[in-house]
């Protein structure tokens, strides 16, 4: 949330920066969603598209992150998970991902069905386009007693927040749901063996721009656009090397994350050891590690706080974790193609 923290915020007393982190809750809803650092360990929420894109019967995925722990008494928190299963040339799945931030327990949660579509684009059937279409709806409250604001602030005995006092708000509800559609389409070359595998996404999520707001006005829940893509390179039987990237675009908030991934094969235990850096432009340098074992793949990330903030985060971020399960069809464990894993 590094768009919301300007110098001044930054440079003031610690006591004025706890309140304001506190107006975060509201914000959230006015301004930038939430985001991911391992942003394609749950494919539906990277893009529709890859709904039912995999080698397998059915796959389950959950996720948790949480961030702000050293600045805010109750952190913002990630969960979600969803299923998707491919249905011959289509896929279909369904994701559910809550998001809670700060004292007024801001929270979003969402129920979304997704449809995919994969057109082959060669008689080898290695050159795939997908499509996928994405809708549902999406709740959002805030416990607006819980709130401090900018009015409320005082001198006195020291410094601080005083309930008590007017806060200058006007709150039309505190609890509201709307529907949220979302689309993408995604390339991807899936030959077996090859020695590379590119993969390139566009996904576009709000498309209806939907009314949202807490307060009497005619606030539109603003367009995202995820462009994503990389390559997946098999360097020998052991080493995997998979350098990707993602551009975020919400209003005049942007963001770039890139990262090189290494797959280790430990032939004895039939287990692909998972670790690499990722840098996000101007917020923070995040490590990352997991493994793949059989049906499972597990990742672990912790984000290294590079922003402004960090002078009082003492560049604490987030910490994040994922897992995957596919079910496989019987045939032996190889280097997956598909662009997620």
């Amino acid at each position: 949330m590094k768009h919301f923290l300007n110098r001044s915020f930054i440079n003031s007393s610690n006591s004025i920066l706890l309140g304001l982190i506190l107006l975060l809750s509201i914000r959230v809803a006015k301004a930038q969603d939430f985001h991911l650092s391992q942003y394609d360990a749950p494919p539906l929420f990277l893009n529709p598209a890859m709904t039912g894109m995999f080698d397998g019967k059915y796959r389950i995925h959950g996720h948790y992150r949480t961030q702000w722990m050293a600045v805010a008494t109750k952190p913002y928190t990630t969960t979600g998970i969803s299923f998707d299963m491919p249905m011959k040339k289509f896929g279909i799945g369904v994701q559910i991902f809550n998001y809670r931030a700060g004292v007024g327990s801001y929270n979003a949660l969402s129920a979304l069905l997704s449809l995919g579509y994969d057109v082959v684009l060669d008689q080898e059937k290695n050159h795939h386009l997908a499509f996928g279409i994405q809708g549902g709806i999406v709740q959002k409250s805030v416990n607006v007693d819980q709130l401090s604001f900018g009015n409320q602030y005082t001198t006195n005995n020291g410094g601080g927040f005083d309930t008590g006092l007017p806060s200058g708000e006007s709150f039309s509800n505190s609890n509201f749901m709307i529907h949220d559609i979302n689309a993408g389409a995604l390339y991807y070359y899936s030959k077996d063996n090859s020695r590379i595998n590119p993969f390139i996404g566009f996904s576009a999520f709000h498309l209806t721009q939907p009314k949202e707001t807490f307060f009497a006005s005619s606030n539109k829940l603003p367009l995202r656009y995820y462009l994503h893509g990389g390559v997946r390179v098999n360097i020998n039987e052991k080493i995997q090397l998979l350098p990707k990237f993602i551009y975020m675009k919400q209003i005049n908030d942007q963001e770039f994350t890139a990262t090189l991934l290494v797959h280790y094969f430990l032939k004895n235990s039939d287990t692909y050891i998972i670790f690499g850096p990722t840098y996000r432009n101007k917020d923070a340098a995040i490590v990352e590690a997991g493994f793949k074992k059989g049906n499972y793949t597990a990742r672990i990330s912790y984000d290294i706080n590079t922003s402004k903030l960090q002078e009082v985060s003492n560049h604490r971020g987030g910490f994040e974790i994922s897992l995957t399960y596919v079910a496989r069809r019987s045939k032996p464990n190889p280097l997956a193609n598909c662009p997620r894993l």
